[in-house]
């Protein structure tokens, strides 16, 4: 017999202390009676108080012994004591189920992850109930579904609820996170079991740190017999931005080659198809070219359909070609034709000052030289505008002023450059702390911008007439203007269909890592790193990630299962197949349920035996006296 909660010297102190206080209440009880008396003048006042004698003796012994060997009986059952031989500590079993993308596949009617979960229940089955398993979920993250759990119906059901997910095995991980987890338990460690193929990426492959010498594997069946989409890139095309340029990689993961058919379509038109021949273990890109200046939808749909057709389908959502709409007010617009019709994705019109209306739209406005009736109610940009209408108040006017220089801490001065320039006739504003002062004379900004609801720039003179018409600056500056206030026009898009896990991307040159931003769907950031020109970021689960640099958008439709590269090496050392344990709880009998009965019923019966007859006396002593006795009338 032994205790399995407590050790003997902590029993004892209990108990001990249990005692003692105990038999000190029944040794320090104080005998009271209450008398009443039929009025004060009968009441004998005596020199010195009552005396109170404590008992000499336990006046129910009977009682005392019954209550002790219920607290005894409670705290065997607390102790948990057991009855046989000792047993040693449970051991914790980490329990890795492989829940790749990979798992999903089809085995004739069945999946491989059926597989899996059948040969896991039978491990947690095969274990000891004495010992304990924890159940973690491997793919690219490794998560634990249990604690340490000695339930095996907690456990069967955990196993029942695990599906395959969007991402490949990392084992290097999973098998990390075991050895740590058996490292912290409480019991001995156990074994560390995988269930599944064990197919992983290039990347995990190489397992640095050494492998568990407590590991076994529960291999299931692999069906190879599979080609599939490895990522679609689509970017718009350098010669003409109206064409789409489209790359597919196709891999075929057999051990035969394959003959296939990639079919695409746009908004549900066929926008083109290509059949070839993949080799085995290998893959191939085919690449295609769609016109469109419209948004819509691109699917890329492989043929024929294998056992593993999540990877056969792809879509990717294409944006439209960027333009902007610039409605130019002026009664001379030759001179300012050249400088807005050089920029490509203007749609630039022309109208009289007369025609002018406040009515607010989603392109861009140009007021030149006149003060209309009503502010335009978007982005605009004021030429040489009267002095009562400037919405950028006007300190003095210059006549023949040399231009001193351009702002050097703004995009919206990026690459100009003039010297020796004299402005015939300029207002010079009185600009705001946020403004900013993109040309300058030496008594102060003539060119200013100024951010708001709606963004404004304000020429204190008209570039068409003056020595800037001559310069390179010129249409660079209108340039600056319009990235500034649409900046969309000017960023170029590429749309990318890859899958879940961790994404590598290359940025151009003239990137800055701080101007980068990685965006979820719901406009989220995503945490990503840098390490020089190539940009990383992970996605566990299938959805669409932004990644905006300076003017460039890539889109990434991670919508495809990341799947594997090659299969794991398992080592020779590690044990397969189910074990065979020797149950070690069979040694030794719980006895806590009994024990805990029979202290129970011990204080019950100790209460109905003495408990409801002191509560009588005491009852009955506490009733007056003239209750008692019937026969005595109350003195008047």
């Amino acid at each position: 017999m032994y205790f399995l909660n407590l050790s003997l010297v902590q029993f004892l102190t209990l108990f001990g202390a249990v005692s003692v206080t105990m038999v000190l209440l029944y040794l320090l009880g104080r005998s009271r009676r209450k008398q009443v008396v039929a009025t004060l003048r009968f009441w004998v006042a005596s020199e010195q108080p009552p005396a109170v004698h404590k008992r000499k003796r336990i006046q129910q012994p009977l009682s005392l012994i019954l209550q002790l060997v219920s607290m005894l009986l409670l705290l065997l059952a607390i102790a948990q004591l057991r009855f046989g031989a000792p047993m040693a500590t449970p051991r914790d079993h980490v329990l890795i189920l492989d829940t790749s993308a990979w798992m999903s596949a089809a085995n004739g009617s069945r999946t491989l992850m059926d597989e899996a979960r059948e040969k896991a229940m039978a491990y947690v089955r095969t274990v000891p109930a004495s010992e304990h398993v924890m159940l973690v979920r491997a793919d690219a993250l490794t998560l634990p579904a249990t604690a340490f759990e000695s339930n095996r119906a907690k456990l069967e059901q955990a196993i029942a609820r695990s599906t395959p997910g969007a991402t490949a095995l990392n084992i290097e991980q999973a098998l990390a996170f075991a050895r740590q987890a058996q490292a912290l338990g409480s019991g001995r460690p156990g074994e560390i079991v995988y269930v599944g193929p064990g197919r992983v990426t290039a990347e995990s492959r190489l397992i640095s740190a050494p492998l568990p010498k407590n590991l076994r594997v529960l291999e299931t069946s692999d069906a190879t017999d599979n080609c599939g989409l490895r990522k679609i890139g689509v970017r718009r095309s350098a010669a003409d931005p109206e064409v789409w340029d489209i790359y597919a990689s196709v891999r075929n993961y057999g051990t035969a080659p394959k003959s296939l058919t990639l079919v695409l379509r746009f908004g549900g038109t066929p926008a083109g198809g290509h059949r070839f021949t993949v080799p085995p273990g290998s893959e191939r890109e085919i690449a295609f070219a769609w016109r469109t200046r419209a948004a819509g939808l691109l699917e890329a749909t492989l043929l024929p359909h294998d056992r593993f057709p999540e990877d056969d389908h792809a879509i990717l959502e294409l944006p439209p070609l960027p333009s902007l709409n610039l409605t130019v007010y002026s009664n001379e617009p030759d001179l300012l034709r050249p400088a807005v019709t050089a920029i490509p994705h203007v749609n630039a019109t022309f109208r009289r000052v007369e025609e002018y209306r406040a009515e607010a739209t989603n392109g861009l406005v140009i007021l030149d030289r006149f003060r209309p009736p009503q502010p335009p109610k978007g982005d605009a940009i004021w030429i040489d505008p009267p002095a009562g209408a400037s919405p950028i108040p006007v300190r003095t006017r210059l006549e023949g002023a040399p231009f001193d220089h351009w702002c050097s801490d703004d995009a919206l001065c990026a690459g100009l450059r003039a010297k020796d320039l004299r402005l015939g006739s300029t207002y010079v504003f009185e600009s705001a702390p946020d403004d900013i002062k993109i040309g300058q004379v030496r008594e102060g900004p003539v060119i200013v911008a100024r951010a708001g609801k709606n963004k404004t720039v304000v020429f204190g003179f008209h570039p068409g007439l003056s020595d800037l018409r001559y310069e390179l600056a010129t249409p660079l500056l209108f340039g600056n203007i319009l990235r500034w206030m649409a900046p969309e026009l000017f960023r170029r898009s590429a749309v990318a269909a890859g899958s879940a896990g961790t994404v590598t991307m290359q940025l151009d040159p003239d990137i800055r890592p701080e101007g980068v931003r990685v965006l979820q769907q719901d406009g989220s950031p995503v945490p990503f790193t840098t390490r020089g020109r190539t940009l990383r970021f992970f996605s566990g689960t299938p959805g669409t990630v932004r990644v905006l640099a300076a003017e460039r958008e890539t889109v990434y439709s991670l919508t495809l299962p990341e799947l594997w590269d090659s299969k794991w090496e398992v080592p020779g050392g590690a044990r397969r197949g189910l074990p065979v344990f020797r149950e070690t709880a069979s040694l030794s009998r719980d006895l806590w349920q009994v024990l805990a009965v029979l202290g129970g019923l011990g204080l019950l019966l100790e209460w109905l035996l003495f408990g409801r007859a002191e509560g009588r006396v005491r009852r009955l002593a506490a009733r007056p006296a003239i209750l008692r006795r019937p026969g005595v009338r109350k003195a008047s």
